[in-house]
């Protein structure tokens, strides 16, 4: 229950997906989390204040950070509190005797408007879904970190290809993987295998990754992309001496947590503090930014020092599906908060 409430803690917006779950969530804290010691009397603002921070700090908070009641009001019949969590501040409501403490008010009348509204053209969606890179570079270099099965880092991956395709040499483009892996030895097996291919076989990477991204079939992409076998198959067993891999696999070496080590870009996952898949750098900066091609454009483009004609292209709006194959996300969907993390 802790976890279910922290989580309304968020600066993500809600959506028309989260909203059903939220209404639950509510009804629950209504029933369930009476304060300990019920007021048999309305309290006065001072003693709402040191209320609310101390079932926040108490239940809420993580960390070790502290909570602080920044202002409190009257409205709606009810204490209107903004409690600085840190990284944010958030409105919320307590009842004036002190039993009940409401995370974050629905406004009813603006979710209506919203389910109602017309859906969003493209330039609109990627307008509300860009990220923004403030160290600019004449060619901007871009970092993605993924697990090769996270269903989130393909999502990502699938709406980055047709930005690449169409900025091309304009940008310094990887991929590099996370130093842990929690798909198994067949995720540790595909980053090896990809590894080699962009240090030996650039050019015929993209294609293979394509294929990948849709199908999930490696073997069948290494044929239908022409992939040199033979010097691959050199490539992943020096790569996998050289760093461990399997070895410290099997005999559980190197392991954060439950899940095993990956250590190839180990040094770049510290150097960013890496945490999770995916994860976006632009120019050393971590990016936060929609999944769809037309956003991960206009944010790659803010990275440069002058934009290129390239930048004016008009590419897809609609978010990739979380995992492999070629859908898309419902419209509207969340865009750009999930990711596999330890």
């Amino acid at each position: 229950m802790k976890k279910i409430v922290k989580s309304l803690f968020s600066r993500e917006k809600f959506t028309r997906v989260t909203l059903p779950i939220l209404l639950i969530i509510a009804l629950i804290i209504i029933g369930y989390f009476s304060f300990n010691h019920a007021a048999a009397k309305n309290l006065n603002e001072t003693q709402a204040k040191a209320r609310v921070e101390e079932f926040v700090n108490a239940f809420l908070m993580q960390g070790g950070n502290k909570a602080t009641v920044k202002e409190i009001t009257k409205e709606y019949g009810l204490y209107k509190v903004k409690i600085d969590i840190v990284s944010d501040t958030i409105d919320s409501y307590l009842t004036k005797d002190g039993k009940l403490f409401f995370p974050q008010a629905l406004d009813i009348d603006k979710i209506n408007a919203e389910k109602n509204a017309p859906a969003n053209n493209n330039a609109a969606t990627a307008a509300s879904q860009t990220g923004t890179v403030s160290v600019k570079n004449d060619k901007p270099k871009i970092e993605l970190f993924v697990m090769s099965y996270c269903p989130y880092g393909t999502q990502m991956e699938k709406g980055l290809l047709p930005v690449l395709d169409t900025l091309g040499d304009k940008v310094d483009f990887s991929i590099k993987f996370n130093s842990y892996s929690m798909h198994g030895l067949k995720e540790l097996q595909e980053e090896l295998t990809q590894s080699c291919l962009q240090n030996e076989q650039l050019p015929k990477y993209h294609a293979y990754l394509k294929c990948f991204l849709g199908s999930s079939n490696s073997a069948s992409c290494l044929d239908s992309t022409g992939i040199n076998k033979s010097k691959l198959a050199s490539c992943v067993a020096k790569t996998d001496k050289q760093y461990k891999v399997t070895d410290n696999f099997n005999n559980k070496v190197g392991y954060q947590g439950d899940y095993p080590g990956f250590d190839i870009y180990k040094a770049d996952n510290e150097k960013y503090n890496v945490g999770g898949s995916p994860t976006l750098i632009i120019n050393g900066q971590e990016i936060s930014t929609g999944r769809d091609s037309a956003s991960l454009l206009k944010t790659i483009c803010s990275a440069f020092n002058n934009e290129p004609k390239e930048c004016q292209a008009t590419l897809s709006g609609a978010t990739p599906a979380a995992g492999f194959g070629t859908g898309t996300e419902a419209a509207n969907g969340s865009a750009t908060g999930a990711g596999c993390a330890n």
